[in-house]
């Protein structure tokens, strides 16, 4: 069972940086990490992908945070972050870390329990 850790939230004011992290753990000898993701809810939202990269470190992005974003992770520490710059008040909600892992055509989906962010105005 994957444990995903994130950390990073908190409250900033429009035009402000934030870097969330994710750590996971729990692996194991036998699956791989595959693709990691950021997703995030508003409030009365649905979950939305906010960017993804994966193991070879192409990335995609959605429209609303390309250019403002980016995805990075560190494969040896088997953590991803997100650098989140140009912060605005839409941009807040709940972030959720999202991992897919692998062993040979095993796939398996874990999600973080989610950490707040707050822009305001």
């Amino acid at each position: 069972q994957v444990q995903l850790v994130e950390s990073g939230g908190g409250l900033v004011q429009a035009g402000g940086s934030l870097r969330l992290s994710c750590a996971a753990s729990g692996l194991g000898s036998t699956f791989s990490i595959n693709t990691m993701g950021w997703y995030r809810q508003a409030p009365g939202k649905e979950r939305e992908l906010v960017a993804t990269i994966n193991s070879g470190g192409s990335t995609n992005y959605a429209d609303s945070v390309k250019g403002r974003f980016t995805i990075s992770r560190d494969n040896a520490k088997n953590t991803m972050y997100v650098q989140m710059n140009s912060l605005k008040p839409e941009d807040t909600a709940v972030y959720y870390c999202y991992v897919r892992t692998q062993f040979r055509s095993l796939y398996r989906e874990s999600w973080g329990q989610g950490t707040q962010v707050t822009v305001s105005s």
